[in-house]
């Protein structure tokens, strides 16, 4: 049977969050129906509105307890506590392989608003909207998602900790950790200080990169990037960012991360680069537009760029590893969070925008 749920609901790109009382579909029998009780809001939130059909129901970071759950769902039961990652198909040649982040249908299970088989799962009393966001759109009280999206934690785990990584935080460790791998004394350049970035910089410290630069145009975040572990920082908006990485690591860095989605910063990505560097890039400037760009110094570097998506991150083994880290002293993304009643979504959307604010996370039950 049906349920109504309250979502923050978009009827125009870059319009404001409504609050809405929507109905909830039936739960299909690989379907978990989630009670949000925290999310994180994530930039995807809003560059997702020029993709995603409108009115829409976003949200991909959530994290709550199981209310319900199909006859088919073994891994988990009613009353406990999960985090909902990103969407996968299960069927593709690289979801069967162990590697969902390179699933054939990421985009449309992503961005299409329907499940996989285009049925919606929200509706209000003016009919379907996009719903199924990441396949969970969690700025709302309920969320219904795929069983293999879930990632059961203990019960013991604060909802805002768990809400604050399954996209941003989880790509920008993965990033260092799963895709580059960079390691000890390798020289590692982060360009940006967001979530992302920071993520990016602690991991770093975790595998013991150095030289480990960060680069912003905003000096609190880099004070905070060498708090958390970055041995050199550089403010853009000082002069040539790349003659100042090659004064710290004359035949520049291994590897550089560029998580700006800045012009400017990915060609200094790739220009800080030593022969045979490898440049990631988890965002592309002008996204989904032509981009001018000359491979000549990625060439004459014998260099690689590689677009990396949520970090090459397994949720379901590195999200508790991340926790661990955390646990452990090692990994404080706690750090980068700021927490919100979900009534107040639209100030921490502008607080994110505005940069008052690394990670805003939405909790629910509040």
């Amino acid at each position: 049977m049906a349920m109504l749920a309250t979502a923050a609901v978009v009827h125009e790109a870059n319009g404001p969050f409504s609050f809405e009382d929507v109905e909830i579909e039936d739960l299909r029998s690989d379907e978990v129906l989630v009670r949000i009780e925290a999310s994180g809001i994530c930039h995807t939130d809003l560059v997702a509105q020029r993709l995603t059909p409108l009115p829409a129901v976003f949200g991909h970071e959530g994290a709550g307890i199981v209310e319900a759950v199909g006859s088919a769902v073994s891994r988990v039961k009613k009353g406990e506590r999960v985090i909902i990652s990103y969407p996968f198909c299960g069927m593709c040649a690289s979801c069967m392989e162990g590697h969902p982040y390179h699933c054939d249908d990421h985009m449309s299970l992503g961005f299409a608003g329907t499940r996989h088989d285009g049925s919606h799962t929200i509706k209000s009393s003016s009919g379907p909207m996009s719903g199924a966001f990441f396949q969970q759109s969690s700025f709302a009280s309920y969320s219904i998602t795929p069983e293999r999206n879930v990632i059961p934690v203990g019960a013991d785990h604060m909802p805002a900790m768990l809400a604050a990584i399954p996209c941003g935080v989880q790509t920008g460790a993965g990033s260092i950790l799963n895709t580059l791998k960079v390691g000890p004394k390798e020289g590692l350049a982060v360009f940006g200080a967001g979530s992302v970035g920071l993520s990016a910089i602690m991991a770093g410290k975790l595998v013991g990169a150095s030289p480990l630069i960060a680069v912003d145009v905003v000096e609190e975040r880099l004070n905070l990037a060498y708090e958390l572990g970055a041995t050199h920082v550089i403010n853009a908006r000082d002069g040539d960012v790349v003659a100042r990485i090659l004064e710290i690591a004359p035949k520049g860095v291994n590897f550089s991360l560029e998580t700006s989605a800045n012009e400017q910063a990915l060609n200094d990505a790739i220009g800080c680069l030593s022969t045979g560097g490898q440049c990631g890039m988890v965002i592309a400037p002008h996204f989904g537009e032509t981009y001018p760009f000359s491979p000549t110094e990625i060439f004459r570097r014998a260099a690689s760029l590689k677009g990396i998506i949520q970090g090459s991150s397994v949720p379901n083994t590195f999200l508790p590893k991340l926790i661990e880290f955390n646990r452990q002293g090692r990994f404080p993304y706690d750090r980068l969070i700021t927490t919100y009643d979900f009534s107040d979504i639209n100030r921490a959307i502008d607080e994110m925008k505005n940069g008052k604010t690394i990670k805003p996370v939405l909790l629910m039950d509040k």
